[in-house]
């Protein structure tokens, strides 16, 4: 496999350009006094479909399109964002799309997807969806996974190629990982323009494959669908090509679920803005790894994205924890 470097995050922005929304970072006078901090956040839940997903699924027709490989019809399996993003990317190249998704899949979501024009088709449990979508692929169909595909890395890693044109020089970058596409591409942009900066990962305690991978130097794959309220990265393992790249981060950071409801909380209130769980976890990671810093550090959270329903919504806000205000006692 030949190693993705910066050049090729740049080729993915280059198509881009244009194409999806340039997301802003946003910022907090008050959680930077309160923690003393310098705290910026790359708003991709105003990206197009509402995540960063749609980045490596409009990169990979339009990377197609250049290799004047463009196909009729594309498949994916996913269980939200990814779904919306192959849709969505689809109907820009005039391609028809067949998204697979679990039964046990948002309505909200499966209802957008099918907004874009995909064809839905429901399997009994994530697994399933994955072997439907390869029978699907073998049956002449582009495949388009959600994160172990070259040019879905490269699309990712364009959220942090643009941050990085806006906040130049941060100390820390922090990233929900879920397959590791938007973590590997983020590691690639972030490492090949600057490589002071640390790039953390983060995952919820009970979604932990990629860290317990990095841990034992082989991947790990869950047995089941972990239950997790950051729904976005629900994924059983990481895959070959994004251990890989996971293995030049600085490392995955692990997130309780309090903690991540805490922070869907508090940036919502904050940034005024709709924040779905797994976009928490990068604060959540952000404030663990200030613990073991002496000195201010300017930090750049990832939130990929604000698709939030009414189910998930209700789990974030059974406890209200916007009582308990944030301060520098939480990193310490």
């Amino acid at each position: 496999m030949t190693l993705l470097t910066l050049h090729d995050i740049q080729a993915a922005s280059k198509r881009l350009a244009g194409n999806i929304n340039h997301t802003p970072l946003l910022t907090s006078g008050l959680l930077d006094n309160w923690l003393g901090h310098e705290f910026y956040f790359k708003a991709e839940n105003w990206q197009k479909v509402g995540a960063f997903k749609a980045r490596g699924g409009y990169n990979t027709l339009a990377w197609l399109k250049e290799q004047n490989r463009l196909p009729e019809q594309v498949v994916a399996y996913s269980s939200g964002n990814h779904a919306q993003s192959v849709a969505w990317a689809a109907a820009q190249f005039g391609v028809k799309a067949t998204i697979v998704m679990p039964q046990t899949v948002s309505k909200v979501k499966m209802l957008a997807t099918k907004a874009y024009g995909a064809n839905v088709v429901l399997a009994s449990d994530r697994p399933a969806a994955e072997a439907t979508a390869a029978k699907l692929a073998n049956e002449g169909a582009y495949l388009i996974p959600p994160y172990d595909h070259d040019q879905v890395i490269c699309g990712q890693g364009t959220v942090v190629l643009d941050a990085l044109q806006q906040l130049p020089a941060p100390d820390a970058i922090f990233v929900p990982c879920g397959g590791g596409g938007l973590l590997s591409g983020s590691v690639i942009a972030a490492k090949g323009s600057n490589a002071n900066i640390k790039v953390f990962g983060a995952e919820p305690v009970t979604a932990n494959d990629a860290a317990q991978s990095l841990k034992t130097g082989q991947i790990v794959r869950l047995q089941q669908s972990p239950k997790t309220v950051a729904d976005g990265v629900q994924t059983l393992s990481i895959s070959e090509r994004t251990f890989g790249y996971l293995k030049n981060s600085d490392g995955i950071l692990e997130i309780e679920e309090t903690d991540i409801c805490y922070w869907t909380q508090w940036l919502t209130h904050l940034l005024k803005v709709t924040v779905e769980p797994t976009s928490a976890l990068g604060m959540a990671a952000a404030c663990q790894w200030l613990k073991t810093q002496k000195t201010p550090q300017k930090v750049l959270v990832v939130l990929s994205g604000g698709n939030l329903d009414q189910e998930t919504r209700a789990k974030v806000w059974q406890q209200d924890y916007l009582g308990q205000q944030p301060s520098s006692a939480l990193l310490t």
